[in-house]
């Protein structure tokens, strides 16, 4: 899917931001405040409801605004005529989403409209919590297999069923059962589907790190959120008694990580800020490629200040990898004179200007 036509409304200081994008490169330029990044967050919001942000919505309207309305026209692969696309989000908790005529779930939708998100916060894949690191995980186990939404959703029902139980001590042994073995089962199977996506995602990233950080060679490891030398079933027998006492479940898939080892020691502790922006953006950059090899399908590059904490032949690295992705990308900077020199003049590239909140274009 590509995005051919794009209207912002109730977003931050946005100010009805209305415009068409180019198929392949949009870069908007302004000073720090004019909005750049709000419109990086509707395009997030229009791929999945939310901001990439805050999960407080009231901080992503404009003031006294009582909802957010991103309408676009997006382009499927293969045909010739886009179809219109609409999210709304109001602070009372409606949420809708019509595409074709169709209402869609939040699953369909993320199915629909897949986004690779660059910006400050993505350093928390290195050095934030693990459950950040999941998220990224099960992105893409999600987009890779239909099976896997079932699976996570499986899981999770179990595991909320498997606390409530154990958070309020009263512990029916035959319940217990019942939901342990849900537990294993979906979990095992959930475990194995992580695993697989991370095996094949090791050689994208390695291949673009290689390209973009030279000799720093990052070990990446899937942790599945238990010693994998016993079953599940038997860590679960044996940490009974420590669970009934704190009241919940201490392991399992709910605990899994992605570690991250230079010489043997956490990369987060090492590498400098412009090189753990590489290596994130080699992640992304994988996980992107990844998704087009499996699913034959575009996805959407968001990246906010992209120049920031890079020199000119990183940048320029950076450009070259995106113009060989053929994927719809939108990149923010202050100025764009530091980003328009990197692309080949047959590439599709749009430039936009933001300031205080008003878009207007720019000639290339």
């Amino acid at each position: 899917m590509s995005i051919s036509h794009l209207k912002i409304s109730g977003i931050r200081n946005l100010q009805a931001v209305e415009f068409p994008p180019a198929s392949r490169i949009n870069i908007i330029s302004g000073q720090n405040g004019s909005g750049k990044t709000s419109v990086l967050e509707a395009i997030h919001f229009l791929s999945s409801t939310r901001s990439f942000r805050t999960s407080e919505l009231r901080h992503v309207l404009t003031q006294g605004q009582e909802a957010a309305l991103v309408f676009s026209r997006v382009l499927a692969p293969g045909s010739t005529q886009p179809s219109p696309l609409g999210v709304e989000r109001r602070l009372n908790g409606d949420v809708r989403v019509r595409f074709d005529g169709r209402s869609l779930d939040a699953a369909e939708l993320a199915s629909l409209l897949p986004v690779q998100v660059l910006y400050s916060g993505t350093f928390e894949l290195l050095d934030g919590s693990p459950s950040i690191r999941r998220q990224f995980v099960d992105w893409g186990g999600f987009h890779a297999d239909t099976q896997f939404i079932q699976l996570w959703r499986g899981f999770r029902r179990a595991l909320k069923q498997r606390n409530s139980l154990l958070k309020y001590g009263k512990i029916d042994r035959f319940q217990m059962q019942v939901w342990d073995r849900e537990f294993v089962a979906y979990g095992t199977q959930l475990t194995a589907h992580r695993r697989a996506y991370i095996d094949a995602l090791v050689p994208q990233f390695e291949r673009i790190l290689k390209v973009l950080l030279g000799d720093v060679s990052i070990e990446l490891k899937f942790y599945p959120g238990w010693d994998s030398k016993r079953s599940l079933d038997e860590v679960l027998l044996d940490q009974f008694e420590r669970e009934a006492a704190q009241g919940f479940t201490l392991t399992g898939p709910q605990r899994a990580d992605l570690r991250f080892r230079w010489d043997g020691v956490n990369a987060a502790e090492r590498l400098s800020r412009g090189q753990k922006k590489l290596v994130v953006s080699a992640l992304r950059l994988a996980q992107g490629q990844l998704y087009r090899l499996q699913s034959q399908r575009p996805c959407i590059y968001l990246i906010d200040d992209l120049p920031s904490e890079l020199d000119e032949p990183h940048v320029r690295l950076f450009c070259q990898f995106l113009e060989q992705s053929h994927d719809q990308c939108f990149i923010t900077c202050v100025d764009p004179d530091t980003l328009t020199e990197f692309w080949s003049p047959d590439t599709d590239l749009a430039l936009f200007h933001l300031d205080a909140g008003h878009l207007t274009c720019r000639q290339r």
